[in-house]
C-alpha cells in the first residue's frame, strides 16, 4: 500500500541529486529494494552505511562498540551529505540518519521513500542474533522504541511511504516507481 505522505509538487525538487532516497528502520529491505531500484533505472545503488564502514576501516557494529553511537552518528552525517550532493542513482540511508536536523533539512524536497514493517517482521527480518548494537538486548521492545523516535521524522521527510510487510522486493520496487512516477532513463 503506498500512502502520499505530505504534499509535493515535482517542482519542489533539488536539480540534482539521487532519483530516489530510501529511509526506514533496520533490516525494512533498503539496501535490497535500493539495488532493484537502481538496476530497473539503470543507474547505480549507493548504502550510506557502506560509506561509513569504507571511511572507519570497520563494521558498524564495532565503530558503536570502540568509539560509540556519537561517533557513528557524526560519520554517518557526513556520508548522507557528501552522498546527497554527489550520488544520483537510487540512494540508501541508515535506519537512524533522519535523527539529525541536518539530515532531514537536506532531505526536502527530495524524492524520499519511506519502507515500513510491523515488529513481528522486523525481528523477523533482522534476526536476534544479527550484529545490530541498537538491538542487542531486547530486540522487540528496543524495535518498538526506535520506532517511536522515528517514525515521526521518518513520516516528516518521507514523499510517499510503501508497506514492506508480506511483499518481495520486486513488489515493493514496483510500487515506488509508479508512485514517483520514474522509468529509464
Amino acid at each position: 500500500m503506498t500512502v502520499d505522505a505530505g504534499p509535493h509538487d515535482a517542482r519542489d525538487l533539488p536539480p540534482r541529486g539521487p532519483r530516489v532516497v530510501l529511509v526506514g528502520p533496520m533490516g525494512v529491505g533498503k539496501t535490497t529494494v535500493g539495488r532493484l531500484l537502481a538496476e530497473r533505472l539503470d543507474t547505480d545503488f549507493r548504502d550510506t552505511d557502506e560509506d561509513v564502514v569504507a571511511t572507519a576501516g570497520k563494521p558498524v557494529a564495532e565503530i558503536f562498540f570502540d568509539e560509540g553511537e556519537e561517533h557513528f552518528r557524526a560519520l554517518e552525517r557526513q556520508a548522507v551529505a557528501t552522498a546527497l550532493t554527489e550520488h544520483d542513482g537510487v540512494l540508501s540511508l541508515g535506519g537512524g540518519a533522519v535523527m539529525a536536523e541536518e539530515t532531514r533539512r537536506r532531505l526536502a524536497g527530495r524524492p524520499v521513500v519511506l519502507l515500513t514493517m510491523d515488529v513481528a517482521e522486523a525481528v523477523r527480518r533482522t534476526g536476534l542474533d544479527a550484529p545490530r548494537p541498537l538491538l542487542a538486548v531486547n530486540p522487540r521492545q528496543q524495535w518498538r522504541r526506535l520506532m517511536e523516535e522515528r517514525l515521526p521524522l521518518y513520516t516528516e521527510v518521507a514523499r510517499v511511504v510503501v508497506d514492506t510487510g508480506g511483499r518481495g522486493p520486486e513488489e515493493v520496487a514496483e510500487e515506488i516507481l509508479a508512485a514517483l512516477e520514474l522509468s529509464r532513463p
